[in-house]
This record gives C-alpha cells, sequence and structure tokens, in this order.
C-alpha cells in the first residue's frame, strides 16, 4: 500500500531525515516511534507532500508521489491528521464532515456521517456543535472523521493521543482498532509506547532522522533495551 525508501529531508540546510526507509501493507497499523524532534512528524509530513523530499522514493499504491503536491496526493486516497488537529473552528461537526466530503474509491471503506456516528459516538451527540466548543479529545475524533469522509484507502495519524486523558486514550486505541476492522491501513506517529501496543501490528523507531529499529509490536515489548535506548524520557 504505501513504501518509503532512502528518504532524505531537509529543513533549510538542516538535514532532518536521512535514508529513512518504512511500508505499510494494506489493512496493517505501523507505527512511528520516537522521542521528540526525532523526526516523526516530518516523515509523514515528507509522505503528504507538505514538506518536500530532497531525495528518495515515496510510493503509494504502486505509484511514485515524491514530487507531487498534496491535493494530488489526498486525491488518490491517502489521509492525513494532523498533529495540531486544525477543525474550523466556526463549523458545527456536521459542517466539518461537510468539508472533507469526497466520493467512494474501490477497495477502500466507503464513509458516511452515520457511519462515523458509530465509531464516535461522542460526535454523533454534539453534531450541531460548533468545532471551537469541543474537547481536544473531540476535536481530535472529528478531525480523524472528517478526513475518513474523503473515503482514502490509508490515512497518515500524527500524534493521535498527544494531550488527552488516559480514558480519551483508550477510546482512541478502540476506535483505531475499529478502523482497522475496515480494512484501512494507518501509519501512525507517537511517543506513547502504551498507546502503540493497544493498536499497531508492527513498530518503526526514529532517532536524529534515522530509522534505528524495525519490528513487531510483540518483538519491540520483549526487547527492554531498545525501549530503554531510544524511547525511555
Amino acid at each position: 500500500m504505501l513504501r518509503v525508501d532512502g528518504l532524505h529531508t531537509y529543513y533549510g540546510r538542516a538535514h532532518i531525515l536521512a535514508d529513512v526507509s518504512l511500508d505499510a501493507a494494506k489493512g496493517e497499523i505501523v507505527v512511528l516511534l520516537g522521542r521528540n524532534g526525532a523526526g516523526k512528524s516530518t516523515t509523514l509530513k515528507s509522505i503528504m507532500g507538505l514538506v518536500p523530499a530532497a531525495q528518495g522514493s515515496i510510493r503509494f499504491l504502486d505509484r511514485e508521489i515524491a514530487g507531487l503536491p498534496s491535493h494530488e496526493i489526498a486525491r488518490m486516497g491517502l489521509g492525513y491528521v494532523p498533529e495540531d488537529r486544525r477543525v474550523f473552528a466556526e463549523l458545527t461537526v456536521m459542517e466539518n464532515l461537510d468539508v472533507g466530503r469526497q466520493g467512494p474509491r474501490d477497495a477502500a471503506p466507503a464513509w458516511t456521517p452515520e457511519k462515523l456516528f458509530e465509531i464516535f459516538p461522542n460526535l454523533a451527540e454534539m453534531r450541531n456543535r460548533p468545532g471551537g466548543r469541543m474537547s481536544g479529545g473531540e476535536q481530535q475524533m472529528l478531525t480523524i472523521a472528517r478526513t475518513l469522509m474523503g473515503n482514502p484507502r490509508a490515512i497518515l495519524l500524527d500524534e493521535p493521543s498527544e494531550g488527552l486523558a488516559p480514558v480519551i486514550v483508550e477510546q482512541m486505541a478502540r476506535t483505531i482498532q475499529a478502523l482497522k476492522a475496515q480494512g484501512l491501513t494507518i501509519v501512525l506517529s507517537e511517543q506513547n509506547l502504551h498507546f502503540a501496543l493497544l493498536v499497531a501490528d508492527r513498530a518503526y523507531i526514529i532517532e536524529k532522522g534515522r530509522i534505528r529499529y524495525s519490528g513487531t509490536m510483540a518483538a519491540l515489548a520483549a526487547d527492554e533495551a531498545i525501549r530503554l535506548q531510544y524511547l525511555s524520557v
């Protein structure tokens, strides 16, 4: 579904990502773990075309997308949920969902507001509430739901658990598992190892812009040395 090979990204003269490679299969949840500033968000932004890749290959559905503008990548069916949520504060939940609406795609789950409300019951209770009058967790759910209204084949989730209360983190984990059950491919960046263990099939660890580890979540859970080296605060 998605394959990144030898990705290099710069901010000005600063070399942020160096030879980053990762992949995600259809229906798989892959997590990119690392400390603050390791390069997680830049990796997702580079895949989405929000930050230009200086070198390397990014393939989505067997098509090279490196160098394409973000809106073309989105039209191909790759969704993106930014870390800072970016809901339309003056628009209601329903209006925010309408903004993200796109037509159905082959081999992708088809979403309607009512189907999304089954997965996000909190949103169902506030469908006429402006986005600016919602909690951080509710806004995060709305941002994911708005992205799903585009009927993506895969989505990139940037730090979905950041700043959320523990009970909302658990709810978010159940939501992501429900999306996987619909056949959606998900690549997420995370600092929260507990959250990643709840949802992901495989993990990559990035440090100083380089991939330092890749393996199953079960293997990472059993490898205390790797966790202490790259994920401990």
